[in-house]
């Protein structure tokens, strides 16, 4: 025969097994489980300019893995757009802009004869907003960070990582791993292509690698 406080041990213990399993069976009937993380998928090969296309002036050529432009003093920007639209995503690459201007648009269209137009987050030397959100041809500078915060993420002389989460209007750039702009764009297109700038009138070289993305 079970003792009074065994007999009660044992009760509660039912009890509390009961509850656990109906919240349980509560967060599986409401689909209350975490998602799982979608996996990095890669923009470009390494080898070729697979999934992207030029236009513009300048030239785009792949060396050692990355994608690298090279312009000098040209009348017309070189942009390299990817073959496929993307709308909700977190996209990531790594970057070194040894002379010029460039940037990374998203959700952008093509207009003849070189024009991207759309946010572009701009990637350049300290002092060019570097980690910015710029909307060409349209309002200009959306988010600008501090030339002091540019300079003291940058690298000059190795690869700097740049990540860009866009969903819905919502767009948070990251330099180096800290977050150089934020912002809430009603205005701005939901979905269009990635493009690589070269700008025009300046001596330029820019390189871009491992570019990969995660869809949502």
């Amino acid at each position: 025969m079970l003792r009074q406080d065994s007999w009660l041990g044992w009760l509660f213990l039912a009890v509390g097994l009961v509850a656990a399993g109906g919240a349980g069976g509560t967060l599986a009937a409401e689909g209350e489980k975490p998602a799982l993380q979608a996996d990095w998928k890669p923009l470009m090969d390494g080898k070729t300019l697979a999934g992207w296309h030029p236009v513009g002036m300048g030239r785009w050529t792949v060396e050692d893995g990355a994608f690298v432009g090279r312009a000098n003093n040209e009348k017309l920007y070189g942009l390299l757009f990817s073959d496929k639209t993307f709308k909700n995503f977190v996209v990531r690459f790594k970057f070194r802009c040894p002379s010029g201007d460039s940037g990374f648009y998203i959700r952008t269209i093509f207009k003849e004869p070189d024009q991207a137009h759309g946010l572009q987050i701009q990637v350049g030397p300290a002092g060019s907003g570097c980690g910015g959100i710029y909307e060409s041809y349209g309002r200009g500078w959306l988010v600008k960070p501090p030339v002091e915060l540019e300079k003291k993420l940058l690298k000059t002389d190795d690869w700097n990582t740049m990540q860009i989460e866009a969903q819905g209007p919502k767009i948070v750039v990251t330099l180096n791993g800290v977050k150089t702009a934020e912002l809430v764009d009603e205005k701005g297109r939901p979905e269009g292509h990635f493009a690589l700038q070269m700008h025009a009138g300046c001596l330029m070289e820019v390189r871009f690698k491992d570019i990969e993305i995660q869809e949502k």
